[in-house]
């Protein structure tokens, strides 16, 4: 397989081996491989139940990989970090996504690229503005920082009560 370009979204909200969330988050991206780029890493808010504050960013990094060889090794990645299955969006040590690749559009059991979420996440949107700004969604067609700015759009919107 020719060499492809991932965008892989980051997180921990979860103290590891290698210190508080920020540090599990940079340490994660050291075992990726070819990093060609990094986002600053930003605190956010948790989605869903949680109650502690994520550190999130994305890395863009080039492989030979399969999106599915891709996705296994993250899944050993996470791992090895510590991460066990258990409640979706509870505490963890490492979440590592793959959010876009060069590749366009792929769809498989247990894994669909462009991640189905992303667009709306700002937690994502903004560390890959940050990263690839003219990248587009193979889907919508947007670039990143369209989708960003429609993600502000919504989170500036008056909440109806």
């Amino acid at each position: 397989m020719p060499v492809t370009s991932y965008a892989i979204a980051i997180g921990s909200n979860r103290p590891g081996a290698h210190g508080r969330p920020e540090a599990e988050v940079r340490a994660a991206v050291a075992t990726l491989g070819t990093v060609i780029a990094m986002s600053p890493v930003i605190a956010t808010p948790p989605l869903g139940p949680s109650s502690r504050r994520f550190a999130n960013a994305v890395a863009l990094l080039e492989s030979a990989e399969s999106p599915a060889d891709l996705l296994a090794r993250l899944k050993k990645i996470e791992r090895g970090f510590g991460r066990r299955p258990g409640r979706r969006w509870g505490a963890r040590v490492i979440d590592l996504d793959i959010v876009l690749w060069s590749g366009g559009i792929h769809a498989e059991s247990g894994l669909t690229i462009p991640h189905p979420a992303f667009r709306t996440r700002r937690f994502v949107l903004d560390p890959l503005l940050a990263l690839a700004p003219d990248w587009r969604d193979p889907v919508t067609g947007f670039t990143m920082r369209q989708l960003a700015a429609r993600a502000r759009a919504v989170d500036r919107r008056p909440r109806r009560s």
